[in-house]
């Protein structure tokens, strides 16, 4: 017994090390673009996520008020302002030509090729002096190296939510998630129960061909799916581009998986069970409400967020059944847009991609205690 244990001892720590690994290699990424999500817009464009607790060195240009912002004092004119306009931070170096924008000190004077004199002190404030008025509407251009400490804000969000028209994607993302995961499960399990309790002639063929619907590629039959439907819905008169094409092409897709998982489980359920129910006069639609979903859930559950997940990152069956228009683009479409159109915008991009995973992470958390036993009793049991 000792030689048993010391050599699963090693084994143990090698699964456990793994299990670390793969759970780093998912929160960190997530823990990193939520901090990006809340950094500052300037700092998040040059420096990682990582350094987010530190300050960050930053080299800037601003350009000065140009001679209708000067003002005379003591019969020198005057042109002030702050480099740093109202953010905190400290300016350590300064410049007034790209070729050297570091070749001053803060605090230090330096004279621009006009005669004047520049200063710029290390809260960020400056001033450019000169003897005669300054004449040229356009201001002298300013470099500076400027130090700033962490800062983080929500206006990322704000931005999004408001202006990119987030929120409304994540209306429709909604409005097709939860019918693409309810209407699955509920005809899944209506079918995994009679494939495995019921007899009936065929039985064995629809199982097979249940399993070999498992390998059909979604993308090989999207198209010809879409050409029925529309074929279908203009005998009805329904919508080309509407909510339930959506629901019912995710509804196909999911089915296989959903039934083999389902029957599966449901295949292991204990016999005695439902013959005592049979003796007591219930009859299969009582068995399947009364006994089978309540024992069914881990494996509903691990069903349910499997499915959850795929429809709401899904974006080819969305574009396809759905429409790219502006009032129709789900959450990740919405996503692709602003890869497309807000690219160099690293705030906008990380908020809006955080706001995608968010309902995500809470389905998996809340169901997630329910998943390994449900996928482990529907993998090894079967009838």
């Amino acid at each position: 017994m000792a030689v048993a244990a010391s050599s699963r001892a090693p084994l143990t720590w090698a699964v456990h090390i793994a299990a670390l690994l793969l759970v780093a290699l998912w929160v960190f990424p997530t823990f990193g673009l939520f901090v990006s999500s809340i950094r500052d817009k300037d700092q998040i464009a040059v420096s990682g996520w990582w350094t987010a607790l530190t300050s960050s060195t930053q080299n800037q240009v601003t350009r000065a008020p140009g001679a209708d912002g000067q003002i005379e004092r003591d019969g020198v004119f005057v042109i002030a302002g702050n480099v740093l306009e109202g953010g905190s931070g400290s300016v350590s170096h300064f410049g007034f030509s790209s070729r050297a924008p570091k070749d001053f000190k803060a605090g230090e004077v330096a004279t621009l090729r006009d005669g004047s004199e520049l200063t710029v002190q290390e809260d960020g404030s400056f001033e450019i002096t000169a003897n005669e008025a300054f004449t040229k509407s356009r201001g002298q251009r300013i470099f500076y190296t400027a130090t700033a400490p962490p800062r983080f804000t929500l206006d990322n969000y704000a931005t999004v939510i408001g202006a990119e028209n987030l929120g409304q994607s994540f209306i429709n993302s909604m409005t097709v998630t939860i019918p693409a995961t309810v209407i699955p499960i509920l005809i899944a399990a209506f079918a995994a129960y009679a494939l495995a309790w019921m007899r009936f002639p065929g039985r064995t063929l629809l199982i097979a061909g249940v399993v070999g619907l498992l390998v059909v590629p979604l993308q090989m039959s999207l198209i010809p799916l879409l050409s029925a439907y529309n074929t279908i819905g203009a005998f009805f008169g329904v919508p080309a581009k509407a909510y339930l094409g959506i629901w019912l092409a995710h509804t196909g897709f999911g089915l296989p998986l959903a039934i083999y998982l389902l029957r599966n489980y449901i295949a292991g359920l204990p016999s005695e069970i439902m013959e005592s129910a049979r003796v007591d006069g219930a009859n299969d639609f009582l068995i399947f409400v009364k006994i089978v979903l309540p024992l069914s859930f881990p494996a509903l559950a691990s069903f349910a967020i499997f499915q959850f997940l795929w429809v709401w990152n899904d974006l080819l069956v969305a574009m396809v059944f759905l429409g790219a228009q502006d009032d129709e683009l789900v959450l990740t479409g919405r996503l692709v847009n602003l890869l497309g159109s807000r690219g160099g915008d690293w705030e906008i991009l990380t908020a809006s991609a955080f706001i995608t995973i968010i309902v995500p992470l809470l389905v998996f958390f809340s169901l997630q205690r329910y998943l390994v036993r449900g996928l482990l009793a529907g993998s090894v049991k079967g009838g």
